[in-house]
């Protein structure tokens, strides 16, 4: 059996915008989709779970807090793995982890087991698959890459549509152990999308001319330390910690107004179906918003100003919130839901494809891995202690105040500090700082780049010649050079006239 593929021609490669990378896009797809989805599917077995075991619902509550909290604050484990051992054999353990904690979980004879089946193992399998999904996506498209980031966040949504009813369909004709079961069975599709995301590699042609025999460089490889497995120089970059802080603000309050909409509309009197049905409407906007903010990011005039747009979207959910928290009938709550759906979907789309456009690729794997443990925090702490709120305030309004408050603070946060502190230098101001010893290096970098373009343009000449042509010449070379080094020549037929 061969050893393991690295995707170390990831970085260096030029992404293909395409061919194989829809294929891996789709696989992205299906695997956000268990990732976000399964967590709230999860709870449609709760209220059996709760009479089998006898516990209340505040226990069963941490199934999926424990399922979110490895989701997320296995991100620096992630990125060590990926980048000791690539992202599909990752993929591939993580697929076997989720499929097995649910098939364990059947057999549960006490919530413990719940905890560390469904929780930990089923946790860290979707963590194993989610991160290195992204970072394949980023390694793939590059000049698509908004567009193929809201289309893989759109399967948030639609996952969340498809789990949630099959999860009653399996409870009343199999009951929550065959659930279990089956759902074990499903995840295991997990370990088909980490087939498809095949390493990115360089062409054959230059790939050749890598392996001809060269010593020096032999020696150079052998003199350079070794790539770091998690690399903590990205908290170097300003750009970086602006966008962790205010991401991890704004997580506390993100995730609180789904959770508890439904129970806002049936303590305004609303029949239980009625209510669940805002979370519908909720999710169908959400689908059609991610792709749609997707395309229009990836405008030119509109992507190098990603990040303001990412603000504008944060600011827009957090002011759905504030006005949401006055909505006193089911009508205005239907209206907030289609604009949270709106907004919650352009957060969803644009939130990676900022980090990736942030940090780049070489360094997204580490990035990604250290801003979802930030945010693991920020996911513990948000909607348990707005569940504290409304024990202690007993009104919804101040739990939709909170959240909208926390999530315009980390809008304001990250537009006020990127236009503050990140600023782009032109060519002309960075040439007057770095004086004129700084200049005259640069210039000679150039004449040394300006060679090597020209002997890479003389290498891809040379690819695409004919066989036939390059054997002649090298003949040719030979013959021209035997007469030098030799002094003199035999008599043959060929030499003689």
């Amino acid at each position: 059996m061969g050893g393991v593929a690295l995707d170390v021609g990831g970085p260096a490669v030029k992404a293909p915008d395409g061919g194989w990378g829809w294929a891996v896009l789709l696989g992205c797809f299906v695997i956000t989709g268990f990732s976000y989805a399964f967590p709230k599917a999860v709870s449609v077995f709760f209220k059996e779970l709760i009479r089998e075991f006898g516990v209340g619902y505040s226990d069963m509550a941490w199934v999926s807090s424990i399922l979110l909290a490895m989701l997320y604050g296995t991100g620096p484990l992630c990125s060590i793995l990926v980048n000791r051992f690539g992202c599909r054999p990752v993929m591939m353990v993580g697929g076997l982890f989720a499929s097995l904690g649910m098939i364990l979980a059947s057999f549960s004879t006490s919530i413990i087991h719940i905890y560390l089946c469904t929780g930990v193992i089923t946790g860290l399998g979707l963590a194993l698959n989610f991160q290195p999904s992204l970072i394949m996506l980023n390694r793939y498209f590059s000049e698509k890459r908004p567009l193929a980031n809201g289309l893989s966040a759109a399967g948030s949504p639609v996952a969340l549509c498809c789990l949630s009813p099959l999860g009653q369909v399996l409870q009343y004709k199999y009951g929550w152990r065959g659930g279990f079961l089956i759902l074990g069975g499903l995840l295991l599709n997990c370990c088909v999308c980490a087939a498809v995301m095949r390493p990115l590699l360089p062409p054959k042609s230059l790939q050749k001319d890598a392996e001809a025999p060269n010593a020096v460089a032999k020696a150079d490889e052998k003199k350079k330390p070794k790539a770091k497995l998690l690399d903590f120089t990205v908290f170097k970059d300003c750009g970086f910690v602006i966008y962790t802080v205010s991401a991890s603000i704004m997580v506390l309050g993100l995730f609180v107004p789904p959770v508890f909409v439904v129970s806002y509309a049936k303590e305004l009197g609303y029949e239980d179906t009625k209510s669940s049905l805002l979370l519908t409407i909720l999710g169908f906007v959400d689908m059609f918003a991610r792709p749609a903010c997707g395309i229009f990011a990836g405008l030119k005039w509109v992507r190098p100003r990603c990040v303001y747009l990412f603000s504008f979207a944060m600011l827009f959910n957090g002011v759905t919130d504030l006005i949401g928290s006055q909505s006193h009938d089911y009508t205005t709550l239907v209206f907030y839901c289609i604009f949270f759906g709106l907004s919650y979907g352009m957060v969803g789309a644009l939130q990676f494809e900022v980090l990736m456009t942030i940090v780049g690729t070489e360094k997204f794997s580490s990035a990604i891995g250290l801003v979802l443990l930030m945010e693991a925090i920020a996911v513990l702490v948000g909607p348990p202690g707005a569940g504290k709120l409304l024990d202690h305030t007993k009104q919804y309004m101040h739990v939709f105040l909170l959240a909208g408050c926390e999530v315009c603070l980390s809008a304001i946060v990250l537009f006020t500090c990127n236009f503050l502190c990140i600023k782009i230098k032109t060519p002309a101001a960075a040439a007057e700082e770095d004086g004129p010893e700084n200049v005259a290096m640069t210039a000679d970098h150039k004449a040394e780049d300006g060679v090597d373009q020209e002997e890479d343009k003389m290498l891809e000449e040379r690819a695409t010649r004919p066989d036939s042509v390059a054997v002649d010449s090298q003949e040719v070379e030979r013959f021209l050079k035997e007469p030098e080094n030799d002094r003199a020549l035999s008599p043959s037929p060929e030499t003689c006239l």
